[in-house]
Formats: structure tokens, sequence, C-alpha cells
């Protein structure tokens, strides 16, 4: 089976078995960034190896970029290689927050470079433990390669790109952050509170049932299509606080068949770092 979205627990475990997926712990916590490699230390499913939404997925030292700027390709072909990947290796990401921090972001970073199979474990950590299956305490010890990635720059906007993708009526900005943020109501995060004009919110945590798991693919389709409207996938541009969670709802849509959305990379964070720009509030 090629991994393209999502992969359940038991399918993970065969494929581990079989010695054939590059499985990569994401876990983090935005209020204690230690915390991931922490839990990776204490317990991890067996084989993986641990990627920090601070140090590997993103690039903190850019300004005006959101709070989790994009690293550049050479530096991410550098965390690559030491993680033992190529472009035919298939990977496995999960975290404990239900792909949001940081698995479904490390999916589409793979996605930007050409992975050829990448998948996001359904239910996270929390659901390779309910099937039964161990963690590992143990340091993975991969035997790292040489790779030159580039970003495929189709598939990331940035804010001059953005504001004449919103000129045109048929672009549909979607908002993953939760509502009161949204709203403005409730800004935990970022020095101002509020969303770009013209967005629409749909919260990450909308893609998944109450198990943690995401919701069925036809269910996913006809909430999405919903939003849409008369609108194509490829007009949706997700964004988020800082271009994290915004992955999650591209994978949903991915899963769902809606193929070709895209990230607004900087996101809340980086579009209000500059006081000219407007923003909207629904308080």
């Amino acid at each position: 089976m090629n991994l393209s979205t999502l992969i359940d627990a038991q399918t993970l475990s065969t494929r581990i078995r079989a010695g054939d997926v590059l499985v990569i712990d994401c876990r983090f916590e935005l209020a204690d960034p230690a915390a991931g490699a922490r839990a990776h230390a204490q317990g991890h499913i067996p084989g993986a190896v641990y990627a920090s939404l601070d140090n590997d997925l993103s690039d903190l030292s850019k300004r005006g970029l959101g709070r989790h700027p994009l690293p550049d390709a050479a530096a991410f072909s550098a965390t690559l290689s030491r993680w033992g990947w190529t472009p035919d290796t298939p990977v496995v990401s999960y975290d404990a927050a239900n792909g949001a921090l940081a698995a479904a972001r490390l999916w589409w970073m793979l996605r930007l470079v050409g992975a050829h199979e990448a998948a996001v474990l359904d239910g996270g950590i929390a659901a390779w433990t309910q099937a039964g299956f161990a963690l590992d305490a143990g340091t993975t010890t991969r035997k790292p390669t040489r790779v030159d990635t580039a970003f495929d720059a189709a598939q990331i906007v940035y804010t001059d790109a953005l504001v004449e993708a919103l000129k045109d009526a048929r672009t549909l900005l979607v908002d993953a952050r939760a509502a009161l943020r949204f709203r403005g109501e409730n800004e935990t995060m970022d020095k101002v509170a509020g969303h770009i004009p013209g967005a629409v919110n749909r919260p990450f945590a909308d893609n998944l049932d109450a198990d943690g798991r995401f919701k069925p693919a036809a269910r996913l389709r006809a909430e999405f299509e919903a939003l849409l409207g008369s609108r194509r996938s490829v007009d949706a541009i997700h964004s988020c606080g800082s271009g994290v969670t915004a992955c999650h709802n591209l994978l949903a849509m991915e899963h769902a068949g809606l193929a070709g959305s895209r990230v607004y990379a900087p996101s809340w964070s980086g579009w209000s770092a500059d006081p000219a720009r407007p923003v909207a509030t629904n308080i």
C-alpha cells in the first residue's frame, strides 16, 4: 500500500516489521518547546527519529515570516540526510496532537520536496498505544544519506502572492485556528488579535472524530465542498497562527480527494507583524 495521506496503527506496525518505513516523531508543545524531545526519550514508536518543530521544521532566525518560518531547502536537506532519508523512502510522521503538532507540517514539507510516499499516523501516538503496541525508549540510529532537495514554490504562498490572490473572488482563504482566536476574542499566541480580511474559519479540530482520528474521507469531502461552494479545491489557501495547523486542513482535503490547495506559510503571525496590513475581527 502506497502512503499518501493517513495510515492506521496496525498498518504502520506491519510496515515497521517489514523494515521499509522511516517513522518520525513530531511531538511538540508550544508552551514548552523541549517537551516533545523529552517525551521521545521516554518512549516512542520503535525505530522513530525525532523532529523538532522549532529546530528541524522551522528557521526561527527568519524575521517577518511568522512564528515558524520554513527553513531553507538546504537546511531541510541536511535534516533529511541526518535521518537517512532518500526520495524513495516511505515516511510516517506522528505526534500527540492528532496530527496538528507537528506531524501534518512535516508531511506537507515532504510533499514540497517531492517525497514519493508520506503519511500521518491517524490518531497519533495515542492510537498506537490504544492498539496495544509498545513504545521504545532506545536511541534510534540510522545510516545518514546525502540528499539535495528543493521546495516546490508553487505549493507555498507568501504575503505578496496572497494579497494578489485575494483580489480574485475565487480565492478562499481558510483559517485553521480555533473560532475564538479567529474572531479576535481570545488571542493567546500573537500580539495582534483577529484574522486576515476575507478569510473563513475552519478549525482544524473539525477534521476529527471524537476519538481523535480523522473523519471518514466522504464526510470530510462533503464538509469542505460545502465550504468551497462553487470554488475548486485549487482555489483554497490555508492559514493558521504560524503555518503549522494550516497543514492539517490541507491534509484533510487531500485525504478527501480534494487536491491542490496551498498553505500561506507566514499565516496570521506573519501577516499581523506588519501594522500596515488590515485586520478583521468579529467582536
